[in-house]
């Protein structure tokens, strides 16, 4: 599963398939982010390092399409929402819970998606706060 989010509306945009997610599957959900928000707006999509992500093929889809691509720095999945959102979800629907099948599983977690931001408002606007520690007045020392 890969997902987009809205970082102001917490809209989510997921693409899911049952094989692998590669460049390919990268490349769709930027389509369906696109075909979402039209060109009313500028899109600026922010991605880790994966190399799937980073590949010509999704760089070149993206500017096809007038989607802007940033790449947060490695090691840092706390500076990307979806990340938060991921681990909310997984904590939701993975945690200590058995289902008797892949498609029971996927359900609930597309049950989940959809029904989050009604159900889950207020937690989600807690967690998927633009809330990022920064460094005032800070000196480097030579070493």
């Amino acid at each position: 599963m890969l997902g987009a989010l809205n970082a102001v509306s917490h809209q989510i945009h997921s693409f899911t398939n049952e094989g692998y997610i590669n460049a390919a599957s990268v490349c769709e959900l930027l389509t369906q982010v696109a075909a979402f928000y039209g060109t009313s707006i500028p899109i600026t999509i922010f991605l880790d390092n994966a190399k799937y992500q980073r590949c010509q093929l999704v760089r070149d889809h993206a500017k096809s399409l007038g989607i802007e691509l940033e790449f947060l720095p490695s090691y840092s999945p706390n500076l990307n929402l979806i990340e938060r959102y991921w681990k909310w979800v997984k904590k939701r629907c993975l945690y200590s819970k058995y289902y008797p099948d892949f498609a029971a599983m996927k359900s609930e977690i597309l049950n989940r998606i959809n029904r989050g931001h009604q159900e889950d408002k207020d937690e989600l606007a807690s967690l998927l706060a633009w809330n990022f520690q920064t460094f005032n007045n800070v000196t480097f020392l030579p070493v």
